[in-house]
Formats: structure tokens, C-alpha cells, sequence
């Protein structure tokens, strides 16, 4: 693979597209390292966007996720609440599944 025609999509297909990314970022290729970088830091921004996500669904506090991300509450609610508001309230617009019926409710009637 050819370090200046790396793709700056956040898309990884396997590890080895990210570690390509981490040795163009550290090379001498300015071009080509400051490319890797931008690339690195767009999926690193969507990865913390899903696991501030994914902590908020599973009832992390806002101070549980910055001490994680070792940042203020302040700065990761800033950056983070608006789309968490909008992702739960997404989640709660998503009808629940049909119930089941129950075996009494599923005998027909005998007809007799």
C-alpha cells in the first residue's frame, strides 16, 4: 500500500488499515502524516461519540464518562449531550415489539 494515496475515511476494514494510519501519521511525509492524522483523529471522535453512547444507555452518570475520558463534566456534556438527547429520544420513539400471545388467549374457541 502506497502511504500517500491513504484515504482519509474514518471506514476501517481491519486492524491493519489503522496501523498503517498510526505509522503514516509518525513518518516523515508531512503530507502524508498529517493526512493519517486527521483520519486517526475522525475515528477517534466517532469512537467516543459511540461509547458516550453506549455508557449513556447503560446509565452512566456524566462525571462516570469524564472521569473515563479523563476531561471535565462540563466538557463532555457540552460535546456529548445534544447528540445522547437526541440518540435516547430516537431509542424511544422505536415501537415496542408485538407481545406475545399467550397460550390461553391463542386456544380457539371450541365450537360445540
Amino acid at each position: 500500500m502506497h502511504l500517500t494515496m491513504l484515504c482519509v475515511s474514518i471506514n476501517v476494514d481491519d486492524m491493519s488499515d489503522v496501523n498503517d494510519l498510526a505509522v503514516a501519521a509518525g513518518g516523515a511525509d508531512a503530507r502524508t502524516g498529517l493526512r493519517a492524522a486527521l483520519a486517526l483523529r475522525r475515528l477517534a471522535e466517532r469512537l467516543e461519540a459511540l461509547q458516550v453512547t453506549n455508557a449513556r444507555r447503560q446509565g452512566w452518570s456524566w462525571q462516570e464518562i469524564a472521569d473515563a475520558l479523563e476531561v471535565s463534566k462540563q466538557a463532555v456534556h457540552q460535546k456529548h449531550a445534544a447528540r445522547a438527547a437526541a440518540a435516547q429520544s430516537a431509542a424511544a420513539d422505536v415501537p415496542a415489539p408485538p407481545a406475545e400471545p399467550s397460550s390461553a388467549n391463542s386456544r380457539r374457541p371450541q365450537e360445540g
